[in-house]
């Protein structure tokens, strides 16, 4: 299903052409109204208005969030503030947060966004979409709530609640489309076993997931545990969240709304685009924000660009599922680890849940990694061998794919704290 499928659906040539001229007016809007950017742009030697083709967008500087922390709070506006009808801030959770303003104008191309990428996850105006992501300042909340609403669908705006309160919402308002993080959902599914309601005798179809990155296999474990059909979904608030991309039915690939939202993955270390295919750092430049544009933004999300056609239809090129982020990166004895690696080797060892806390300590000059993992209840109080079998298993697979030692600990289901929101995977006890 589309929701706008003139623009969904638009020749490559077509959506060339559209985004050049975006990208011009973009340039010297903010060069005219942002003096970050004319700062930059003064440094560089650039002219607004010299730019010809997308290939322009190499001379570019690139944006960080240091430079929009630094701004902060409005220093990064390209309207006046008697134009700004809404003010959101990212999490902050790593630091001063980074506020985004929004026009009128604004709001209507993200619900719009945020539509394309409900309809694309099966969500239609007949669905009632219970939301369970934290409203308030932080912006994904507001953003599925208002594109389901563009989209004509019934909205539950439950928030973060806890899981059992989750549940018997769904009950009884028989919700059919779930909107939160994946980590949370499986928390839900959770307190839906343990309540002992036959997942089969609710009206869940599709549930919707994003805010952290998340495995194929937590996918096939959603999908199993709560009888849907599960998509993800991407944005971060310094560009729109969410609204810059989504998986159709296909699950092969996020699309991304090209027609807003000029895309580049380079590699994090040289800032040098990489090919086709190839993992890099997404750095994205929007091109019709009117009070918060951004230019060249490092979102520090690795991911690769898939530029086959989908079967769907859609002509947007899409982005794989985010595999981490460059700063989420763990260097530990001169070997690069990503927290994914480690998802990705546990959901192939059966009797091992999807929740996982990795631990780093130095002892005697030595940097040791070890992972906390939560095991199955039968694993956990049966017989020491067959737990202790299950250990080493984990250390082998663990070791050949990091190339260093991992310490395992096993620990009972729900042992490991959870969030409604984020999950914090890393606890790093070295004095760096």
């Amino acid at each position: 299903m589309y929701w706008e499928a003139e623009k969904e659906c638009i020749g490559r040539e077509s959506l060339r052409q559209l985004q050049l001229e975006r990208l011009q007016s973009t340039v010297v809007r903010v060069y005219m109204n942002v003096p970050f950017y004319r700062k930059k742009f003064d440094e560089l030697g650039i002219d607004p208005d010299s730019f010809r083709s997308l290939e322009d967008v190499n001379k570019l500087p690139f944006t960080s969030k240091d430079d929009l922390r630094m701004s902060y709070p409005y220093g990064m506006f390209a309207v006046p503030l008697r134009e700004v009808v809404r003010v959101q801030t990212s999490s902050g959770t790593t630091g001063m947060p980074t506020a985004v303003g929004y026009t009128r104008n604004d709001i209507k191309i993200w619900s719009n966004l945020a539509a394309r990428i409900l309809a694309a996850g099966g969500v239609t105006q007949n669905d009632i979409v219970q939301i369970a992501f934290d409203y308030g300042l932080f912006t994904g909340a507001l953003g599925l709530h208002y594109g389901a609403e563009r989209l004509g669908a019934s909205v539950i705006p439950i928030s973060s609640v806890n899981a059992r309160r989750q549940v018997k919402i769904m009950q009884d308002f028989k919700t059919t489309a779930l909107m939160c993080t994946p980590g949370y959902a499986l928390l839900i599914a959770d307190a839906i076993m343990e309540m002992g309601i036959n997942v089969n005798s609710m009206s869940l179809k599709y549930g919707l997931f994003g805010a952290e990155p998340w495995s194929e296999a937590m996918r096939h474990e959603l999908q199993e545990k709560l009888k849907i059909v599960a998509t993800d979904n991407y944005g971060l608030s310094e560009v729109m969240s969410p609204g810059v991309a989504g998986e159709c039915q296909e699950r092969n690939g996020l699309h991304i709304n090209e027609d807003h939202f000029l895309v580049e993955v380079v590699d994090p270390d040289t800032l040098q685009p990489v090919s086709d295919g190839e993992t890099g750092e997404l750095v994205i430049t929007t091109l019709t924000k009117e009070a918060f544009p951004v230019i060249r933004f490092r979102t520090r999300d690795l991911t690769s660009l898939i530029t086959e056609p989908c079967a769907c239809g859609r002509t947007f090129v899409r982005m794989s599922k985010v595999l981490g982020r460059t700063d989420d990166m763990i260097k530990i004895r001169g070997i690069n680890v990503f927290p994914s690696q480690i998802e990705s080797v546990l959901s192939e060892i059966e009797g091992t849940e999807p929740h996982f806390q990795i631990i780093l300590d130095r002892k005697a000059a030595v940097d040791e990694l070890t992972v906390l993992v939560e095991v199955s209840e039968s694993i956990f109080f049966d017989q020491v061998r067959k737990q202790k079998d299950l250990i080493e298993r984990i250390k082998s697979r663990l070791a050949s794919e990091l190339g260093i030692p991992v310490d395992v600990k096993p620990v009972e289901r729900q042992t490991l704290n959870r969030l409604e929101g984020k999950v914090k995977k890393v606890i790093d006890k070295r004095m760096l």
